[in-house]
Protein backbone atom coordinates (compact mmCIF):
# COMPACT_ATOMS: atom_id res chain seq x y z
CA UNK A 1 0.00 0.00 0.00
CA UNK A 2 1.53 3.53 -0.88
CA UNK A 3 2.45 5.99 1.89
CA UNK A 4 -0.20 8.04 1.01
CA UNK A 5 -2.21 10.49 3.42
CA UNK A 6 -5.44 8.93 1.34
CA UNK A 7 -4.72 5.70 3.13
CA UNK A 8 -3.83 7.24 6.84
CA UNK A 9 -7.39 5.80 7.86
CA UNK A 10 -6.11 2.67 7.01
CA UNK A 11 -2.46 2.98 8.91
CA UNK A 12 -4.26 4.06 11.72
CA UNK A 13 -5.95 1.14 12.03
CA UNK A 14 -2.72 -0.78 12.05
CA UNK A 15 -1.67 1.26 15.13
CA UNK A 16 -4.82 0.44 17.02
CA UNK A 17 -4.68 -2.84 16.30
CA UNK A 18 -0.85 -4.18 16.29
CA UNK A 19 1.62 -4.46 18.96
CA UNK A 20 4.94 -3.47 17.82
CA UNK A 21 8.53 -4.19 18.62
CA UNK A 22 9.62 -0.77 18.72
CA UNK A 23 7.62 2.90 19.12
CA UNK A 24 9.76 5.43 17.76
CA UNK A 25 7.91 9.05 19.02
CA UNK A 26 9.92 11.33 17.30
CA UNK A 27 10.06 11.75 12.94
CA UNK A 28 13.22 13.93 12.47
CA UNK A 29 16.34 12.82 11.06
CA UNK A 30 17.14 10.66 13.72
CA UNK A 31 13.47 9.03 14.11
CA UNK A 32 13.23 8.45 10.73
CA UNK A 33 17.11 6.44 10.85
CA UNK A 34 15.95 4.49 13.87
CA UNK A 35 13.18 3.26 12.35
CA UNK A 36 15.08 1.94 9.12
CA UNK A 37 17.73 0.38 11.20
CA UNK A 38 15.05 -1.35 13.12
CA UNK A 39 13.16 -2.74 10.40
CA UNK A 40 16.07 -3.66 8.52
CA UNK A 41 17.39 -6.11 11.04
CA UNK A 42 13.73 -7.49 11.04
CA UNK A 43 11.95 -5.54 13.76
CA UNK A 44 7.96 -4.73 13.83
CA UNK A 45 8.70 -0.92 13.89
CA UNK A 46 5.64 2.41 14.60
CA UNK A 47 6.92 5.66 13.92
CA UNK A 48 5.18 8.88 15.33
CA UNK A 49 5.19 12.80 15.00
CA UNK A 50 3.03 15.31 16.86
CA UNK A 51 3.84 17.52 13.61
CA UNK A 52 5.03 16.79 9.90
CA UNK A 53 7.93 14.39 9.56
CA UNK A 54 10.83 16.87 9.48
CA UNK A 55 8.76 19.77 10.77
CA UNK A 56 11.50 20.63 13.40
CA UNK A 57 15.32 20.57 13.63
CA UNK A 58 15.15 18.35 10.52
CA UNK A 59 13.82 20.80 7.77
CA UNK A 60 15.67 23.91 9.45
CA UNK A 61 19.60 22.86 9.08
CA UNK A 62 22.52 24.30 7.12
CA UNK A 63 21.97 21.74 4.25
CA UNK A 64 24.84 20.20 4.35
CA UNK A 65 26.27 17.05 4.71
CA UNK A 66 29.40 18.27 6.13
CA UNK A 67 32.72 16.43 7.14
CA UNK A 68 32.95 17.87 10.98
CA UNK A 69 35.67 20.58 9.71
CA UNK A 70 34.28 22.73 12.71
CA UNK A 71 34.67 20.41 15.08
CA UNK A 72 38.40 20.31 15.20
CA UNK A 73 38.01 23.65 16.95
CA UNK A 74 36.45 21.39 20.03
CA UNK A 75 39.19 18.86 19.69
CA UNK A 76 36.25 16.57 18.54
CA UNK A 77 38.72 13.98 17.07
CA UNK A 78 36.36 11.08 16.95
CA UNK A 79 33.64 12.95 16.17
CA UNK A 80 35.62 14.11 12.69
CA UNK A 81 36.11 11.15 12.06
CA UNK A 82 32.99 9.53 12.49
CA UNK A 83 30.75 12.32 10.44
CA UNK A 84 33.27 12.26 7.56
CA UNK A 85 32.72 8.35 7.26
CA UNK A 86 28.92 9.34 7.33
CA UNK A 87 29.60 11.50 5.07
CA UNK A 88 30.72 9.27 2.11
CA UNK A 89 27.70 6.63 3.00
CA UNK A 90 25.04 9.29 2.86
CA UNK A 91 26.38 10.10 -0.59
CA UNK A 92 26.31 6.63 -1.48
CA UNK A 93 22.94 5.46 -0.42
CA UNK A 94 21.36 8.73 -1.35
CA UNK A 95 23.36 10.62 -4.43
CA UNK A 96 20.80 12.51 -5.81
CA UNK A 97 20.40 14.06 -2.19
CA UNK A 98 24.19 14.89 -1.94
CA UNK A 99 25.70 16.83 -4.32
CA UNK A 100 29.56 17.93 -4.09
CA UNK A 101 29.88 21.42 -3.21
CA UNK A 102 33.50 23.60 -3.48
CA UNK A 103 33.90 25.24 -0.19
CA UNK A 104 36.28 28.57 -0.10
CA UNK A 105 37.57 29.28 3.49
CA UNK A 106 38.96 32.86 2.94
CA UNK A 107 42.09 33.91 5.45
CA UNK A 108 42.41 37.37 6.59
CA UNK A 109 44.64 38.79 9.02
CA UNK A 110 42.49 39.08 12.07
CA UNK A 111 40.87 35.26 11.66
CA UNK A 112 40.71 32.70 14.07
CA UNK A 113 42.51 30.57 11.40
CA UNK A 114 46.22 31.81 9.90
CA UNK A 115 47.57 29.53 6.89
CA UNK A 116 49.97 27.18 8.64
CA UNK A 117 46.72 26.23 10.84
CA UNK A 118 44.53 26.04 8.70
CA UNK A 119 46.64 23.89 6.22
CA UNK A 120 46.98 21.87 9.39
CA UNK A 121 43.82 21.73 10.50
CA UNK A 122 42.50 20.68 6.56
CA UNK A 123 45.21 18.07 6.77
CA UNK A 124 44.01 16.24 10.42
CA UNK A 125 40.87 16.97 8.76
CA UNK A 126 41.02 14.80 5.67
CA UNK A 127 43.07 12.26 7.38
CA UNK A 128 40.45 11.38 10.00
CA UNK A 129 37.58 11.85 7.50
CA UNK A 130 39.08 9.67 4.89
CA UNK A 131 38.62 12.36 2.08
CA UNK A 132 39.01 10.92 -1.31
CA UNK A 133 41.82 12.05 -3.14
CA UNK A 134 40.26 13.92 -5.71
CA UNK A 135 38.25 16.43 -3.03
CA UNK A 136 41.65 16.78 -1.04
CA UNK A 137 41.92 20.69 -0.33
CA UNK A 138 43.67 22.98 -2.55
CA UNK A 139 45.78 26.05 -1.07
CA UNK A 140 45.19 29.56 -2.83
CA UNK A 141 47.39 32.60 -2.30
CA UNK A 142 45.59 36.02 -2.33
CA UNK A 143 45.37 36.43 -5.67
CA UNK A 144 43.83 33.33 -6.55
CA UNK A 145 41.60 33.61 -3.88
CA UNK A 146 40.27 36.78 -5.50
CA UNK A 147 40.10 35.09 -9.09
CA UNK A 148 37.89 32.17 -7.43
CA UNK A 149 35.15 34.92 -5.10
CA UNK A 150 36.44 38.77 -6.41
CA UNK A 151 33.62 39.81 -4.31
CA UNK A 152 35.51 39.54 -1.02
CA UNK A 153 36.94 42.60 0.89
CA UNK A 154 40.46 42.63 -0.49
CA UNK A 155 42.03 44.96 2.51
CA UNK A 156 42.21 41.74 5.32
CA UNK A 157 42.79 38.52 3.14
CA UNK A 158 45.85 36.91 2.96
CA UNK A 159 45.03 34.06 0.81
CA UNK A 160 41.93 30.87 1.19
CA UNK A 161 41.76 27.10 1.36
CA UNK A 162 39.25 25.26 -0.96
CA UNK A 163 37.80 21.94 0.04
CA UNK A 164 34.49 20.00 -0.31
CA UNK A 165 31.31 19.53 1.38
CA UNK A 166 28.29 18.05 0.50
CA UNK A 167 24.47 20.02 -0.28
CA UNK A 168 21.68 18.27 0.91
CA UNK A 169 17.96 19.24 1.43
CA UNK A 170 17.57 17.64 5.22
CA UNK A 171 13.72 17.28 5.09
CA UNK A 172 13.89 15.32 1.67
CA UNK A 173 16.82 13.24 3.23
CA UNK A 174 14.46 13.07 6.10
CA UNK A 175 11.25 12.12 3.77
CA UNK A 176 13.21 9.45 1.71
CA UNK A 177 14.56 7.43 4.97
CA UNK A 178 10.58 7.51 6.20
CA UNK A 179 10.11 6.12 2.80
CA UNK A 180 12.53 2.97 2.60
CA UNK A 181 11.74 2.31 6.32
CA UNK A 182 7.98 2.01 5.39
CA UNK A 183 9.01 -0.18 2.29
CA UNK A 184 10.48 -2.57 5.29
CA UNK A 185 7.32 -2.59 7.05
CA UNK A 186 7.69 0.33 9.30
CA UNK A 187 4.03 2.27 10.08
CA UNK A 188 4.59 5.65 10.53
CA UNK A 189 2.19 8.81 10.73
CA UNK A 190 2.54 12.46 11.00
CA UNK A 191 0.32 14.51 13.42
CA UNK A 192 -0.15 11.86 16.16
CA UNK A 193 0.96 13.18 19.57
CA UNK A 194 1.94 11.05 22.43
CA UNK A 195 0.13 12.21 25.41
CA UNK A 196 0.83 9.61 27.98
CA UNK A 197 2.85 6.13 28.06
CA UNK A 198 1.30 3.15 29.17
CA UNK A 199 3.06 0.43 32.35
CA UNK A 200 2.91 -3.11 32.77
CA UNK A 201 4.58 -3.91 35.95
CA UNK A 202 6.14 -0.43 36.31
CA UNK A 203 7.83 -0.86 32.92
CA UNK A 204 7.05 1.19 29.60
CA UNK A 205 4.73 -0.75 27.28
CA UNK A 206 3.42 1.53 24.89
CA UNK A 207 1.90 5.27 24.83
CA UNK A 208 -1.56 6.75 24.17
CA UNK A 209 -1.59 8.83 21.12
CA UNK A 210 -3.82 12.04 20.17
CA UNK A 211 -4.25 12.37 16.68
CA UNK A 212 -3.84 16.18 15.72
CA UNK A 213 -6.08 15.93 12.85
CA UNK A 214 -9.26 14.08 13.87
CA UNK A 215 -8.69 14.74 18.38
CA UNK A 216 -9.03 10.61 18.12
CA UNK A 217 -7.04 9.30 21.14
CA UNK A 218 -6.29 5.84 21.07
CA UNK A 219 -3.02 3.44 22.40
CA UNK A 220 0.02 2.03 20.96
CA UNK A 221 1.04 -1.06 21.90
CA UNK A 222 5.18 -1.89 21.82
CA UNK A 223 7.40 -3.68 24.05
CA UNK A 224 10.31 -0.44 23.72
CA UNK A 225 9.25 3.48 23.33
CA UNK A 226 12.41 5.41 21.93
CA UNK A 227 12.47 8.66 22.64
CA UNK A 228 13.61 11.02 19.37
CA UNK A 229 12.05 14.00 19.71
CA UNK A 230 14.95 16.34 19.34
CA UNK A 231 14.41 19.39 21.32
CA UNK A 232 11.30 17.75 22.60
CA UNK A 233 13.22 15.28 24.20
CA UNK A 234 12.77 16.71 27.76
CA UNK A 235 9.51 17.53 27.50
CA UNK A 236 8.30 13.96 26.58
CA UNK A 237 10.57 12.52 29.25
CA UNK A 238 8.66 14.34 31.59
CA UNK A 239 5.41 12.63 30.76
CA UNK A 240 6.74 9.65 32.95
CA UNK A 241 6.45 11.66 36.19
CA UNK A 242 9.63 11.03 37.48
CA UNK A 243 11.99 13.80 38.74
CA UNK A 244 14.69 14.43 36.61
CA UNK A 245 17.43 16.73 35.08
CA UNK A 246 16.58 18.22 31.83
CA UNK A 247 19.34 16.57 29.75
CA UNK A 248 19.57 19.48 27.23
CA UNK A 249 20.23 23.32 26.08
CA UNK A 250 18.30 24.43 23.20
CA UNK A 251 20.64 26.31 21.24
CA UNK A 252 19.24 28.41 18.19
CA UNK A 253 20.45 28.58 14.49
CA UNK A 254 18.95 31.44 11.93
CA UNK A 255 19.60 31.78 7.72
CA UNK A 256 18.28 33.74 5.64
CA UNK A 257 17.72 33.76 1.67
CA UNK A 258 18.44 36.48 -0.53
CA UNK A 259 18.72 36.85 -4.41
CA UNK A 260 22.21 35.69 -5.78
CA UNK A 261 21.76 38.72 -7.95
CA UNK A 262 22.18 40.79 -4.02
CA UNK A 263 24.67 38.72 -3.37
CA UNK A 264 26.14 36.95 -6.69
CA UNK A 265 29.12 34.59 -4.89
CA UNK A 266 30.35 32.38 -7.60
CA UNK A 267 30.47 29.38 -5.27
CA UNK A 268 30.63 28.52 -1.27
CA UNK A 269 32.27 30.33 1.40
CA UNK A 270 32.60 29.55 5.18
CA UNK A 271 34.31 31.94 6.95
CA UNK A 272 35.31 34.02 10.49
CA UNK A 273 32.60 36.12 11.81
CA UNK A 274 34.02 39.49 13.65
CA UNK A 275 33.24 37.54 17.20
CA UNK A 276 35.34 34.39 15.81
CA UNK A 277 32.18 31.84 14.95
CA UNK A 278 31.69 30.69 11.30
CA UNK A 279 29.03 31.40 8.92
CA UNK A 280 28.38 29.56 5.76
CA UNK A 281 27.91 31.63 2.45
CA UNK A 282 25.84 28.67 -0.17
CA UNK A 283 24.35 29.73 -3.78
CA UNK A 284 21.23 27.54 -4.66
CA UNK A 285 18.54 27.90 -6.99
CA UNK A 286 18.74 31.32 -7.80
CA UNK A 287 19.25 32.70 -4.26
CA UNK A 288 22.36 32.75 -1.86
CA UNK A 289 21.38 31.77 1.88
CA UNK A 290 23.26 32.57 4.85
CA UNK A 291 23.91 30.85 8.29
CA UNK A 292 24.12 30.58 11.02
CA UNK A 293 23.90 32.07 14.50
CA UNK A 294 24.22 30.17 17.74
CA UNK A 295 22.73 31.06 20.50
CA UNK A 296 21.17 29.99 23.82
CA UNK A 297 16.96 29.72 23.26
CA UNK A 298 13.74 29.57 25.43
CA UNK A 299 10.09 30.24 23.70
CA UNK A 300 8.03 28.81 21.38
CA UNK A 301 9.60 25.40 20.25
CA UNK A 302 7.25 24.89 17.47
CA UNK A 303 7.18 28.15 15.90
CA UNK A 304 10.99 29.51 17.03
CA UNK A 305 11.10 33.52 16.64
CA UNK A 306 13.71 35.24 14.42
CA UNK A 307 14.76 38.71 16.27
CA UNK A 308 16.38 41.88 14.81
CA UNK A 309 18.99 40.98 16.57
CA UNK A 310 19.97 37.87 14.25
CA UNK A 311 18.70 39.57 11.71
CA UNK A 312 21.17 42.11 12.57
CA UNK A 313 23.90 40.20 13.58
CA UNK A 314 23.90 37.88 9.87
CA UNK A 315 23.67 40.94 7.97
CA UNK A 316 26.99 42.77 9.60
CA UNK A 317 29.30 39.30 9.41
CA UNK A 318 27.90 39.37 5.52
CA UNK A 319 28.68 42.77 5.04
CA UNK A 320 31.91 42.65 6.82
CA UNK A 321 33.28 40.00 3.98
CA UNK A 322 31.33 42.13 1.13
CA UNK A 323 31.34 45.86 1.68
CA UNK A 324 30.24 46.43 -1.87
CA UNK A 325 27.21 44.70 -1.84
CA UNK A 326 25.71 46.25 1.25
CA UNK A 327 22.58 44.03 2.16
CA UNK A 328 20.34 45.20 4.15
CA UNK A 329 16.86 44.30 5.56
CA UNK A 330 14.87 44.63 2.86
CA UNK A 331 16.58 42.30 0.89
CA UNK A 332 15.91 39.19 2.86
CA UNK A 333 13.86 37.37 1.04
CA UNK A 334 12.83 34.58 3.42
CA UNK A 335 14.35 32.71 6.72
CA UNK A 336 14.09 30.16 8.82
CA UNK A 337 15.29 29.52 12.66
CA UNK A 338 15.80 25.69 13.54
CA UNK A 339 16.75 24.52 17.28
CA UNK A 340 19.85 22.36 18.36
CA UNK A 341 18.95 20.24 21.09
CA UNK A 342 22.91 19.58 22.47
CA UNK A 343 23.19 17.72 25.48
CA UNK A 344 23.70 20.25 28.19
CA UNK A 345 27.20 21.61 29.41
CA UNK A 346 26.27 24.71 31.72
CA UNK A 347 29.45 25.88 31.86
CA UNK A 348 30.28 26.35 28.04
CA UNK A 349 28.98 28.49 25.34
CA UNK A 350 26.40 27.73 22.46
CA UNK A 351 29.14 27.32 20.18
CA UNK A 352 31.46 25.36 22.46
CA UNK A 353 28.89 22.82 23.53
CA UNK A 354 30.00 19.25 22.07
CA UNK A 355 27.52 17.73 19.08
CA UNK A 356 28.01 14.46 20.26
CA UNK A 357 25.01 12.13 20.42
CA UNK A 358 24.36 10.57 24.51
CA UNK A 359 21.58 8.28 25.02
CA UNK A 360 19.74 7.82 28.62
CA UNK A 361 17.08 4.73 29.47
CA UNK A 362 15.09 5.82 32.54
CA UNK A 363 14.16 2.90 35.36
CA UNK A 364 11.26 2.29 33.51
CA UNK A 365 13.10 1.67 29.99
CA UNK A 366 11.97 4.86 27.82
CA UNK A 367 15.18 4.81 25.70
CA UNK A 368 15.95 8.45 24.80
CA UNK A 369 18.61 9.72 22.53
CA UNK A 370 19.95 13.33 22.17
CA UNK A 371 22.48 15.59 20.55
CA UNK A 372 24.10 14.56 17.24
CA UNK A 373 24.08 15.94 13.53
CA UNK A 374 22.22 15.32 10.26
CA UNK A 375 25.49 14.06 9.03
CA UNK A 376 25.37 10.92 11.57
CA UNK A 377 21.74 10.72 12.13
CA UNK A 378 22.95 6.66 10.60
CA UNK A 379 25.32 6.05 13.08
CA UNK A 380 23.20 6.98 15.91
CA UNK A 381 20.42 4.66 15.06
CA UNK A 382 23.13 1.96 14.79
CA UNK A 383 23.91 2.99 18.71
CA UNK A 384 20.05 2.80 19.61
CA UNK A 385 18.80 0.02 18.05
CA UNK A 386 22.35 -2.40 18.92
CA UNK A 387 20.92 -0.48 22.44
CA UNK A 388 17.25 -2.20 21.71
CA UNK A 389 19.48 -6.10 20.47
CA UNK A 390 21.12 -6.11 23.75
CA UNK A 391 17.73 -6.02 25.87
CA UNK A 392 16.09 -7.90 23.47
CA UNK A 393 18.33 -11.09 23.52
CA UNK A 394 18.47 -10.60 27.45
CA UNK A 395 14.76 -10.70 27.89
CA UNK A 396 13.51 -12.40 24.91
CA UNK A 397 16.42 -14.89 24.34
CA UNK A 398 16.58 -13.38 20.75
CA UNK A 399 19.04 -12.64 17.98
CA UNK A 400 19.00 -9.33 16.25
CA UNK A 401 20.86 -9.19 13.31
CA UNK A 402 23.52 -6.25 12.64
CA UNK A 403 23.36 -2.90 11.37
CA UNK A 404 23.10 -2.98 7.66
CA UNK A 405 22.29 0.47 6.64
CA UNK A 406 25.10 0.90 5.04
CA UNK A 407 24.53 -0.78 2.17
CA UNK A 408 20.99 -0.07 1.77
CA UNK A 409 20.30 2.08 -0.97
CA UNK A 410 17.32 4.76 0.22
CA UNK A 411 14.10 5.68 -1.54
CA UNK A 412 15.35 8.22 -4.64
CA UNK A 413 18.94 6.39 -4.34
CA UNK A 414 18.09 3.61 -6.56
CA UNK A 415 20.06 4.01 -9.60
CA UNK A 416 22.15 0.63 -9.79
CA UNK A 417 21.98 0.32 -13.30
CA UNK A 418 23.52 3.51 -14.37
CA UNK A 419 27.33 3.93 -13.96
CA UNK A 420 26.77 7.22 -12.09
CA UNK A 421 24.32 9.50 -10.59
CA UNK A 422 25.08 11.60 -13.81
CA UNK A 423 24.55 9.89 -15.94
CA UNK A 424 20.87 8.79 -14.78
CA UNK A 425 20.56 12.57 -14.60
CA UNK A 426 21.27 13.15 -18.24
CA UNK A 427 18.99 10.26 -19.50
CA UNK A 428 15.76 11.54 -17.47
CA UNK A 429 16.42 15.17 -18.61
CA UNK A 430 15.98 14.00 -21.91
CA UNK A 431 12.59 12.68 -20.50
CA UNK A 432 11.45 15.49 -18.72
CA UNK A 433 11.88 17.77 -22.22
CA UNK A 434 10.21 15.23 -24.05
CA UNK A 435 6.93 15.31 -21.69
CA UNK A 436 6.73 19.36 -22.06
CA UNK A 437 9.11 20.36 -18.94
CA UNK A 438 11.69 22.83 -19.41
CA UNK A 439 15.19 21.26 -18.53
CA UNK A 440 15.55 23.48 -15.44
CA UNK A 441 12.40 21.77 -14.45
CA UNK A 442 13.38 18.51 -15.57
CA UNK A 443 16.65 18.79 -13.59
CA UNK A 444 14.83 20.00 -10.60
CA UNK A 445 13.01 17.06 -10.23
CA UNK A 446 15.71 14.37 -10.53
CA UNK A 447 18.00 16.44 -7.80
CA UNK A 448 14.34 16.19 -5.77
CA UNK A 449 13.32 12.80 -6.59
CA UNK A 450 16.32 10.69 -7.72
CA UNK A 451 15.09 7.45 -9.25
CA UNK A 452 11.39 8.33 -8.30
CA UNK A 453 11.26 11.00 -10.55
CA UNK A 454 10.50 7.95 -13.02
CA UNK A 455 6.68 7.86 -10.73
CA UNK A 456 6.32 11.74 -11.31
CA UNK A 457 7.21 11.37 -14.86
CA UNK A 458 4.13 9.00 -15.03
CA UNK A 459 1.90 11.36 -13.00
CA UNK A 460 2.82 14.42 -15.41
CA UNK A 461 1.34 11.81 -18.45
CA UNK A 462 -1.61 11.29 -16.30
CA UNK A 463 -2.47 15.01 -15.35
CA UNK A 464 -1.03 16.84 -18.56
CA UNK A 465 -4.42 17.07 -20.25
CA UNK A 466 -6.20 18.12 -17.00
CA UNK A 467 -8.14 21.79 -17.52
CA UNK A 468 -5.99 23.52 -14.51
CA UNK A 469 -4.26 26.64 -14.39
CA UNK A 470 -1.65 25.13 -12.20
CA UNK A 471 1.48 24.44 -13.87
CA UNK A 472 2.08 20.90 -14.50
CA UNK A 473 5.16 21.14 -12.56
CA UNK A 474 3.58 21.69 -9.37
CA UNK A 475 0.84 19.48 -10.56
CA UNK A 476 2.78 16.17 -10.49
CA UNK A 477 4.56 17.27 -7.23
CA UNK A 478 1.08 17.63 -5.22
CA UNK A 479 -0.03 14.29 -6.53
CA UNK A 480 3.35 12.31 -5.97
CA UNK A 481 4.14 13.81 -2.32
CA UNK A 482 -0.16 13.36 -1.04
CA UNK A 483 0.04 9.65 -2.93
CA UNK A 484 3.73 8.60 -1.80
CA UNK A 485 4.76 11.01 0.89
CA UNK A 486 2.00 10.98 3.87
CA UNK A 487 1.95 14.92 2.89
CA UNK A 488 -1.48 16.17 4.38
CA UNK A 489 -1.38 20.05 4.43
CA UNK A 490 -0.03 22.62 2.19
CA UNK A 491 2.70 23.90 4.53
CA UNK A 492 3.69 19.94 3.80
CA UNK A 493 3.95 20.64 0.92
CA UNK A 494 5.58 23.91 0.38
CA UNK A 495 8.18 24.02 2.98
CA UNK A 496 8.95 20.36 3.55
CA UNK A 497 8.37 18.07 0.49
CA UNK A 498 9.44 21.07 -1.66
CA UNK A 499 11.37 24.03 0.43
CA UNK A 500 9.74 26.61 -1.96
CA UNK A 501 8.91 28.72 0.98
CA UNK A 502 12.73 29.07 1.46
CA UNK A 503 14.03 29.43 -2.16
CA UNK A 504 10.82 30.16 -4.54
CA UNK A 505 9.07 32.42 -2.02
CA UNK A 506 7.45 33.95 -5.18
CA UNK A 507 5.98 31.08 -6.32
CA UNK A 508 4.37 30.17 -3.32
CA UNK A 509 2.67 33.61 -3.16
CA UNK A 510 1.81 33.18 -6.58
CA UNK A 511 0.14 29.94 -6.54
CA UNK A 512 -0.73 29.04 -2.93
CA UNK A 513 -4.77 29.39 -4.07
CA UNK A 514 -4.04 27.07 -6.71
CA UNK A 515 -2.25 24.58 -4.65
CA UNK A 516 -4.82 24.50 -1.99
CA UNK A 517 -7.60 23.76 -4.31
CA UNK A 518 -5.47 21.29 -5.95
CA UNK A 519 -4.62 19.48 -2.32
CA UNK A 520 -8.58 19.56 -1.38
CA UNK A 521 -9.77 17.66 -4.46
CA UNK A 522 -7.15 14.74 -3.50
CA UNK A 523 -7.60 14.83 0.26
CA UNK A 524 -10.48 14.80 2.85
CA UNK A 525 -10.65 18.20 3.56
CA UNK A 526 -13.40 19.51 4.73
CA UNK A 527 -14.14 23.96 4.05
CA UNK A 528 -12.74 24.23 8.04
CA UNK A 529 -9.48 21.69 7.56
CA UNK A 530 -9.34 23.96 4.27
CA UNK A 531 -8.93 27.42 6.07
CA UNK A 532 -6.77 25.77 9.25
CA UNK A 533 -4.30 25.07 6.55
CA UNK A 534 -4.17 28.00 4.52
CA UNK A 535 -3.70 30.06 7.44
CA UNK A 536 -0.73 28.09 9.00
CA UNK A 537 0.84 28.57 5.33
CA UNK A 538 -0.33 32.13 5.17
CA UNK A 539 1.25 32.76 9.14
CA UNK A 540 4.42 31.30 8.32
CA UNK A 541 4.70 33.98 5.23
CA UNK A 542 4.01 36.76 7.28
CA UNK A 543 6.45 35.69 9.66
CA UNK A 544 9.14 36.42 7.48
CA UNK A 545 8.07 39.63 6.09
CA UNK A 546 7.84 40.75 9.44
CA UNK A 547 11.59 40.70 9.29
CA UNK A 548 12.29 42.63 5.80
CA UNK A 549 11.84 46.52 5.62
CA UNK A 550 10.31 46.99 2.18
Amino acid sequence: MNFSSQNRTHFIHQLKNSSFDVLIIGGGITGAGIALDAASRGLKVALIDMQDFSAGTSSRSTKLIHGGLRYLKQLEFKLVAEVGKERKIIHQIAPHLTRPEPMLLPITKKGSLNKTSARLGMWIYEWLAGVKKSEWHQFLNREKTLVIEPLLSKDELLGGILFYEYRTDDARLTIEVIKESVEKGVIALNYMKAISFNYENKIISGAKVSDQLSEDVFEIKAKYVVNASGPWVDELANLEKQTVENKLLITKGVHFVVDWKKLPVKQSLYFDTHDKRMLFIIPREGKTYIGTTDTFYKGDMINPRITEEDRSYILKCVNDFFPNNKLSESDIQSAWAGLRPLISAPSKGPSEISRKDEFFESTSGLLTIAGGKLTGYRKMAQRIVDKLAEKIQKQEGKTICKCITQSIQLSGGKINEFKTFLDFVEIQKIKGVSLGLTELESETLIYRYGSNVIEIYKIVEEVKNENNELPIFLRAQVVYAVQHEMCFTISDFLIRRTGALYFNIELVKKWKASILLYMQALLPWNHELANKFDIELQKAIDEIEVLTIK
